[in-house]
């Protein structure tokens, strides 16, 4: 399938001309030039390519851009508020030195928005359980709990 595909991005409407197949990460990248989105393993295991659509964590890897026709889309440069406010958990992340190469940072940030959206005052192990699907390789997944916890309300460390 292709042509047009049209869908909400970052609350815009936005509209891309390529083949249905192809990943919305790689229209994320490369048609719309937001490269918050990362590609980590292609797969759909590591959690790095994490956006929302309709306000659900989906793996942008593995989504085929014609599947998201019609529906609201949310990456980590579309997540902060008017005038740029950070969103709490982007505000949480920065406090809790919840990242280090921040690599894994938007995805985390993005499932952790999705999971808050379900659960908006998970417990520690409710937390550890929804972003279980998002790897931090550089050390700092207790501080990325941790942020998460004081956005929820149920703790936060330090």
């Amino acid at each position: 399938m292709s042509g047009p595909i049209s869908f909400h991005l970052n609350g815009k409407s936005v509209h891309v001309a390529v083949d249905g197949e192809r990943s919305l990460l790689w229209v994320l990248r490369t048609e719309l030039g937001l490269p918050g989105t990362k590609y980590g393993c292609g797969e759909g295991y590591c959690g790095a390519c994490t956006v929302l659509k309709d306000g659900v964590a989906v793996h942008a890897c593995t989504t085929a851009v014609s599947s998201i026709a019609g529906h609201e889309v949310t990456t980590i440069e579309g997540l902060a508020g008017a005038g740029g406010v950070l969103h709490p958990l982007q505000a949480a992340f920065l406090e809790h030195d919840a990242l280090q190469c921040g690599f894994c940072t938007p995805g985390m940030i993005l499932g952790a928005a999705s999971l808050l959206q379900r659960k908006p005052h998970a417990t520690r192990d409710e937390i550890v359980a929804g972003m279980d699907g998002h790897l931090c390789r550089c050390g700092a997944h207790t501080r990325i709990l941790d942020a998460i916890a004081s956005v929820a309300g149920t703790g936060g460390g330090r």
